[in-house]
């Protein structure tokens, strides 16, 4: 009950309201949509909360001076110098450390401007056939709950066009690791990367794989990829299958924005 009557100083709740943000960021995307949210995106979603709580706090004359209240007194009271002492040393040198962290001399090559995943085509015409991406499915997923036997013989099957076809830049482990990715550039992508084919639908994928390199738009370039147009060397049927291994393999779902999915991790094989 005295707690309940004890109120608690403007800054204090700037502060954990913030928290409190940031904690709901990380349980979101990490326990309930079971993704890794990137450092950069988490930094932009909190500068434009902690813009925004800011604001609140400082709406009006009154909450101006609560929130400030306990900074001025820092400050002004002479009561408090010691603490004063800690803070004007402990606040410069955390600072510092993060200016020196940002500021390390880096001695990777830089990284290229490159966009991963391009906007499909609303749809494309590969193996003489016009293909609605909006709407496209992979015809063997459904055989995951209707006939899982049958669907672990597909998954085999991609695996054999894998290894025969993919593996040599994309890895034994899908890594993006293999004997030929450091002769490409850019290196081929790592499915094994959240940030990948788990963000995707399949039906990306048959496009991305079926056209290759040549099949992707020019908008909004650069889009790079040394990847060749597979269906002049694979059908329809193993492009499909080599995107259940894929998925199988990796331990992702495949996105489905009908269904709600968007590309939770499993049990890899």
């Amino acid at each position: 009950m005295m707690l309940l009557k004890m109120k608690i100083p403007a800054l204090l709740r700037l502060v954990l309201t913030l928290v409190g943000f940031w904690g709901a960021f990380r349980i979101v995307f990490d326990v309930i949509l079971g993704e890794l949210i990137p450092a950069s995106l988490l930094t932009m979603y909190m500068f434009f909360v902690a813009a925004g709580v800011f604001m609140v706090f400082t709406f009006t004359e009154k909450g101006t001076r609560e929130l400030l209240a306990p900074i001025k007194a820092l400050v002004e009271d002479p009561t408090k110098k010691m603490l004063r002492n800690i803070v004007f040393v402990i606040v410069p040198l955390a600072l510092g450390a993060v200016i020196w962290q940002v500021s390390m001399p880096s001695f990777e090559a830089p990284v290229e401007l490159r966009s991963i995943h391009p906007a499909p085509p609303s749809s494309v015409k590969v193996f003489g056939k016009r293909f609605d991406l909006r709407t496209l499915k992979n015809p063997y997923r459904v055989l995951e709950k209707e006939d899982p036997e049958q669907f672990s013989e597909l998954v085999a099957e991609g695996a054999k066009v894998y290894i025969a076809n993919c593996q040599y830049c994309h890895g034994d482990k899908l890594d993006g690791a293999g004997p030929y990715a450091q002769g490409l550039n850019p290196t081929p992508i790592n499915f094994q990367d959240i940030g990948t084919i788990a963000q995707l639908q399949e039906s990306f994928l048959f496009w991305r794989i079926a056209t290759g390199g040549p099949g992707l738009p020019s908008e909004a370039a650069p889009w790079l990829s040394s990847m060749p147009v597979w269906q002049n060397f694979l059908t329809e049927e193993e492009i499909w299958q080599v995107i259940l291994f894929l998925y199988d393999y990796t331990g992702h779902r495949p996105r489905s924005f009908e269904s709600g999915e968007s590309g939770e991790s499993g049990e890899g094989h």
